[in-house]
C-alpha cells in the first residue's frame, strides 16, 4: 500500500523500482500492489494516470501491461478514520480474489505532517496488526522529525499500534552499493582496519554535493535547510558506517548497535565550535544571472535565512578517532552532484626521498565514490620511467559497472525487497534517530537565536563548489 499514490515520489521512485523488481524476478509471487490516495480515482484510472508518469510505461509496453494487472486503487482520506476502515474490507477481499495471505507494507510517501495521521488511523482501522502468521511493516521516508522533540513524539504516535520490529525508517543512502560495501572493505580485508584509526588516518571528508536547486519543494525546504535535510540522516549515517567498531556478527541490530556508539561518541559543539566548525551558506544567482539564486526561487521569501550549504567540521569522543577531523558538506545549486567519502591517510613518517623530491610527497587517499560512478579508488606513489627521480600519483581502481555485468538493484529497489524480507540492517533504528537529533539541535538552535544570523550565512554563486569562507576545507575534500 502506497500512500501518497498520485505524489512525487511514488511516479518517480517507488512504482519504477516496484517494476524493475518485477522484470527482474524479485518481487514475491503473488504480490499487489495499492495505491491509496484522497484523489477520487478507480483502480483503471490510477493505471491510466501512471503511464503518463513514469518513465518505464513506454519503453516497456508489454511487462508494464502485465505489472499494472498487479496495481490497483482505493481512496482514503488521511484525517477520515471510515476511509481506512473501507480500505481494511478492500484489502481483504483483494486477499481473496488475488491470492495473497494478508501480508502488509504501508509505504508513507507522503508530506512528514502526515506520518502520525497515517500510523494513528492504520492502528485506530486494525490494520497495524500481526495476527495468525500474518506480518505487518510501515515504512517512513526521512525526515524522521525536524528536531529531537518532534522525532519522540513521532515515534511515540507511531508505536500506539507498531512495534520497532514493524518499522522501516528508509534512508535510501544507505542502499547504494558503495555504501553497503564500506563494512566488506573494512572487515573483510585485513589490510585497512589495522591503518583504521587516529594513529595513520588525517582526515576523514563526507561529500554530498548537489547540482540542483531547491525546484518544487521550496515549501518543505524553507522549513527544513540543509542540515536537517542531508545531515541528520544521509551524512551521519555515512560516518557511522566509517567509524564504527567491528560489529561480533553480521546481523542487523549487531551493526546498528556499533552504529549507535559512534553517536554517543559524538562531541557535542559549543558556541565557540560554532564560529569555528560550522560554515552555512545560501546560493545566489550564477554569474550569467540565467539561474536564480536561492531568494529568487518560486515560494522562497525574499529576505530568507535558510541555509543551503554546510560544511561542519565535527570530532569523535572514543580511543580510535580521538582528535580525527571529521568532515561534512553538502549543498545544491554547486558545481556538479558529487557524492563522495574520503580517507585522507598521513604522509610517511620519514621521508628518505627529501634529498631528491623535497619534503612535499602526497599522502595515500582512500576514496569511496557514490556517484557520479560508484567507485573505490586508492592512491599511491610510484617512481615515473626514466633515469631522473620522479614520482606519480597512480590509483588503484574498482568500478561497479565494470567489474559486475548481472543486474544492479538500484537504491529504493534493494530498500523496497530488504522490507519484504524483513531485512532492518541498513534501516534507522529510533535510539540512533534521537541521538542523530540530540547532536545537531543544539546546534539548530543556537543558529536559529545568534545575535549575527545574517551574518553567519555566506552567499555563493550557483554552479559554484561553495562559499569562500569554506575554500580551504573544499580544497581537501574535492580535489
Amino acid at each position: 500500500m502506497i500512500f501518497g499514490a498520485t505524489g512525487d515520489l511514488t511516479s518517480r521512485k517507488l512504482l519504477p523500482a516496484l517494476f524493475n523488481l518485477y522484470r527482474n524476478r524479485n518481487l514475491p509471487e503473488p504480490c499487489v500492489i495499492v495505491g491509496c490516495g484522497r484523489t477520487d480515482l478507480d483502480s483503471a484510472s490510477f493505471r491510466k494516470y501512471l503511464r503518463e508518469k513514469c518513465p518505464d510505461a513506454a519503453t516497456d509496453s508489454g511487462e508494464w501491461v502485465s505489472f499494472m494487472k498487479r496495481v490497483h486503487y482505493q481512496q482514503v482520506l488521511y484525517d477520515s478514520l471510515g476511509t481506512y476502515q473501507e480500505l481494511a474490507v478492500y484489502l481483504e477481499a483483494l486477499d481473496k480474489s488475488e491470492g495473497t495471505t494478508g501480508n502488509r507494507i504501508y509505504d508513507l510517501a507522503v508530506p512528514p505532517a502526515l506520518y502520525p495521521v497515517i500510523a494513528k488511523n492504520l492502528t485506530r482501522a486494525g490494520l497495524a496488526t500481526e495476527e495468525n502468521g500474518r506480518w505487518t511493516r510501515i515504512v517512513v521516508e526521512k525526515p524522521f522529525g525536524s528536531d529531537l522533540a518532534s522525532a519522540r513524539e513521532l515515534d511515540r504516535v507511531i508505536h500506539e499500534g507498531f512495534t520497532e520490529e514493524q518499522i522501516f525508517r528508509i534512508d535510501h543512502y544507505l542502499a547504494k552499493e558503495t555504501v553497503q560495501n564500506i563494512m566488506m572493505l573494512r572487515f573483510a580485508n585485513s589490510i585497512f582496519e589495522p591503518l583504521w584509526n587516529r594513529n595513520y588516518i588525517e582526515y576523514v571528508g563526507i561529500a554530498a554535493a548537489e547540482e540542483l536547486g531547491v525546484g518544487t519543494r521550496a515549501g518543505y525546504y524553507e522549513k527544513t535547510g540543509v542540515v536537517r535535510d542531508m545531515f541528520q540522516n544521509h551524512l551521519l549515517q555515512l560516518l557511522s558506517l566509517i567509524a564504527m567498531e567491528p560489529p561480533a556478527a553480521f546481523s542487523p541490530d549487531r551493526i546498528r548497535d556499533e552504529k549507535v556508539k559512534v553517536f554517543r561518541s559524538l562531541q557535542p559543539f559549543t558556541s565557540v565550535d560554532l564560529d569555528e566548525d560550522l560554515i552555512l551558506g545560501q546560493y545566489g544567482p550564477d554569474r550569467t544571472g540565467k539561474v536564480p539564486g536561492y531568494r529568487q526561487e518560486a515560494g522562497i521569501s525574499s529576505d530568507s535565512l535558510t541555509p543551503t550549504f554546510a560544511m561542519m567540521r565535527l570530532f569523535l569522543d572514543n580511543w580510535r578517532w580521538q582528535g580525527v577531523p571529521f568532515y561534512l558538506y553538502s549543498g545544491k545549486r554547486l558545481a556538479r552532484k558529487d557524492t563522495r567519502m574520503v580517507i585522507q591517510f598521513k604522509h610517511a613518517p620519514h621521508s628518505m626521498f627529501r634529498e631528491v623530491l623535497g619534503e612535499n610527497i602526497t599522502a595515500n587517499r582512500l576514496t569511496m565514490a557514490i556517484f557520479p560512478e560508484e567507485e573505490i579508488r586508492l592512491s599511491f606513489q610510484t617512481k615515473v620511467p626514466g633515469a631522473r627521480i620522479c614520482l606519480q600519483t597512480m590509483n588503484l581502481d574498482f568500478n561497479y559497472s565494470e567489474d559486475f555485468s548481472g543486474p544492479v538493484l538500484a537504491a529504493y529497489e534493494k530498500v523496497l525487497l530488504d522490507c519484504m524480507q524483513g531485512d532492518q540492517m541498513f534501516f534507522w533504528r529510533q535510539d540512533a534517530v534521537e541521538l542523530a537529533w540530540e547532536f545537531l539541535t543544539p546546534i539548530l538552535e543556537e543558529c536559529a537565536v545568534c545575535d549575527d544570523r545574517p551574518g553567519r550565512l555566506h552567499f555563493y554563486e550557483a554552479g559554484s563548489w561553495g562559499p569562500e569562507a569554506a575554500g580551504e576545507w573544499l580544497s581537501q575534500l574535492m580535489k
